[in-house]
């Protein structure tokens, strides 16, 4: 179990090595951006109009924080692509950090931008229902990052075991090698676009928690 771990912490570690390693590569911005470079700002122009569109131009200051998650769970993901390797975030332990990372910093911003006034949304709509709001909004909150971390895990590591067994049928069957080959590109398709996908929830699912929390009253 300690092996199992270790290894998932250190391919984490090389999945923030390889985003922090684009980051750099894409320089300093000049006025004739190279490819690379225009492809960096097109994903910041995404990053950024998603948090515009979910919580308007104050939300730009978690840009930072939304794009980073998001190299990291793609970059992770594509490491499950490697014959010998397992996603770091097929792992829970990744999978809880980043999303008790979110929980915390979503909580901590609706502290700081609204003050006492972000506990009232726990309290409901209905005056004399609020103990009851109360504890249903406490639940849902407590099973945001547990949600988040299960279908990551469970997208990546359901990719990853069914990527083997058609590898295993392959190598095993002779019978099946010429219509292997052709599910296996499929599966392989199937699981580039998960690995998108799932990238994509985590950081939308992460953008709408916050622009729940820092929600100003009258909105």
């Amino acid at each position: 179990m300690e092996g199992v771990s270790l290894n998932h912490v250190i391919l984490g570690l090389v999945a923030m090595g390889i985003s922090l390693t684009l980051i750099l590569l894409g320089g300093k911005p000049s006025i004739k951006p190279t490819k690379y470079q225009a492809l960096l700002e097109g994903y910041l122009r995404f990053v950024r109009g998603m948090l515009k569109d979910n919580i308007g131009d104050e939300g730009l200051r978690y840009t930072p924080l939304i794009a980073a998650m998001g190299l990291f769970i793609f970059f992770s993901n594509l490491l499950g692509m490697v014959p010998g390797l397992d996603a770091p975030t097929g792992n829970m332990n990744t999978n809880l950090a980043m999303a008790l990372t979110v929980f915390l910093f979503y909580n901590f911003e609706g502290i700081r931008v609204n003050g006492l006034a972000y506990f009232k949304h726990f309290l409901g709509p209905i005056k004399f229902l609020a103990p009851f709001f109360v504890v249903v909004e406490i639940i849902s909150h407590i099973a945001r990052p547990i949600t988040l971390s299960l279908r990551l895990f469970a997208n990546m590591k359901g990719g990853a075991i069914l990527l083997l067994a058609l590898v295993g049928i392959a190598i095993k069957n002779p019978l099946t090698m010429a219509v292997s080959p052709v599910a296996l590109v499929f599966i392989v398709a199937i699981k580039f676009l998960a690995i998108f996908i799932q990238t994509y929830v985590f950081m939308i699912l992460s953008v709408v928690y916050l622009a729940g929390a820092v929600a100003h009253e009258e909105h």
